[in-house]
């Protein structure tokens, strides 16, 4: 967790950014994720000279040939002219040569088996003055970030300051609510875990926060981590080369990341995976010949609300498991499509959960009510009834300050009553969870909305008869006119 001092540093790089002339949110976050990743070469290499002297051994691979030194944070920081550090990044040195910058150097030759440096190819440095730069590499230079945890938690409070929607409906996940999923599917170690539309990976990095907190003293965790637990898919470039770097500082250095478009025939990934968790764009339409044809047999739509769950169902194993979040429309659209989506789901697959929650969860990005639906896929069916919670609360304000209440909202009880949902059996319709048997959904036409279930009780309002309401009429006139007659003898005493 970050302290209160850790905080105001970061908030003092922010405003360092937006002051030097940089002001939209994801164009400082990338520049500083450029900037650690540079920190980080260093540090690498720093580490790996160190083994070497304790070992008495040449070094093996080093990141930074002979020659070029001049182009390392530990050596590049101490220059003292903003100018001659700018002109590093930008105009660089001379080597064997060729001439290379601490950016290219970066983009071409570092670390080329990084998940991160991979995407790397279409990175454009954009710090606009020597000023800034080194007022930059100055305040990441002081941030302590020695340990995993720290690391970690600085990227996503600054992911935290992304406050406007992306393109295509896609915006950043509240972190809370990503965690009460996760611990809902409670990832296992031999899981192979996925997220089809990744954005900065924080249902990967939580997963493995999850998992992290459980085995990290399990040797057989971190051969698992390395064998291709996660699996993140982002065809937004800037997108990708964040969810590296998060990855990357809380401690996963080889996931699996492709740049494709995961509805597209370029997603090759079929049932390989025992667990989704995602939250895919809730608006916008594809053509039909960029849809993988797989998915429109399962659902002849352009919308990818509707595509994303069908894509679910292929790219699970049989026995997989998925948490998505779903507009509410995906719950009662009355097209075929959205039926036909609903119909598969329900009666070829187990639908175990639907956890509504209000439409104030994702401002300030969008108002849009939304449910997390979780299923297994099963091919044959699931147990004739499926879990209902209707969340009212998160723990935050549902304008668009989203500021933090002095209590968690209904999440707590949303997991405990998950985790005993036998209990659960028994509550009548008109509490805030229940169960509803197949045979109700099916009589609905496979809605999935929750009021469609819902029951509720109109407690009875006793009223006065009338004649005893005409009298208290008549008494408040007599009294009224009393009042009136009074007024005018003062008007004219």
């Amino acid at each position: 967790m970050l302290t209160g001092t850790l905080r105001n540093e970061i908030n003092q790089l922010w405003e360092t950014f937006w002051t030097g002339g940089i002001t939209n949110p994801l164009t400082v976050i990338e520049q500083i994720t450029y900037l650690l990743f540079i920190k980080r070469l260093d540090e690498m290499q720093t580490r790996r000279e160190r083994e070497a002297h304790l070992l008495e051994m040449p070094l093996q691979k080093p990141l930074y040939p002979p020659g070029y030194e001049a182009l390392r944070w530990s050596n590049f920081k101490n220059l003292g002219a903003p100018e001659k550090m700018y002109e590093l990044f930008t105009l660089g040195i001379e080597v064997n040569h060729t001439r290379l910058s601490v950016f290219d150097f970066m983009k071409n030759l570092a670390a080329s088996d990084s998940p991160f440096a991979r995407f790397m190819k279409g990175a454009t440095f954009m710090i606009p003055t020597p000023r800034l730069l080194d007022q930059a590499v100055q305040k990441l230079d002081a941030i302590k970030m020695d340990d995993r945890d720290t690391k970690g938690d600085l990227y996503e409070y600054l992911l935290s300051k992304i406050a406007q929607a992306g393109t295509n409906g896609q915006f950043r996940t509240p972190r809370h609510i990503i965690r009460l999923m996760v611990d809902m599917v409670e990832p296992k170690p031999t899981d192979k875990i996925c997220d089809p539309a990744a954005g900065t990976a924080g249902f990967l990095v939580t997963a493995f926060e999850y998992l992290y907190e459980r085995h990290k003293n399990d040797p057989a965790f971190y051969t698992l981590l390395d064998n291709e637990l996660f699996t993140g898919i982002e065809f937004d470039a800037s997108m990708m080369r964040i969810a590296a770097m998060n990855l990357l500082l809380h401690g996963v250095e080889q996931p699996t990341l492709l740049p494709v478009d995961a509805l597209s025939g370029d997603n090759p990934l079929h049932e390989q995976f025992s667990l989704i968790l995602a939250n895919p764009p809730f608006k916008g339409s594809l053509a039909d010949d960029t849809v993988e044809p797989s998915l429109k047999r399962l659902t002849d739509t352009k919308k990818t609300e509707l595509l994303f769950l069908a894509l679910l169902l292929r790219m699970l194993r049989t026995g997989g498991r998925a948490a998505v979040i779903v507009p509410d429309g995906v719950l009662f659209g009355s097209s075929r499509a959205h039926r036909a989506i609903r119909e598969i789901i329900v009666e070829q697959h187990h639908l175990q959960a639907v956890v509504s929650m209000p439409g104030g969860v994702f401002k300030p990005y969008a108002g849009v009510s939304t449910a997390i639906l979780f299923f297994t896929k099963t091919n044959s069916g699931g147990d004739g009834q499926v879990w209902f919670y209707d969340m009212h609360a998160d723990g935050f304000s549902l304008d668009d300050k989203r500021q933090k209440l002095d209590h968690d909202g209904d999440l707590p009880d949303i997991l405990a009553r998950w985790q005993n949902r036998a209990a659960e059996a028994d509550r009548p319709r008109t509490a805030q969870s229940f169960f509803v048997p197949l045979a109700d959904i099916r009589a609905n036409d496979y809605d999935l909305s929750i009021n469609r279930y819902k029951e509720i009780v109109y407690e009875p309002t006793a009223y006065a008869a009338p004649a005893e309401i005409l009298a208290q009429i008549r008494q408040l006139d007599t009294e009224r006119q009393a009042l009136m007659m009074e007024l005018e003898r003062m008007l004219h005493a």
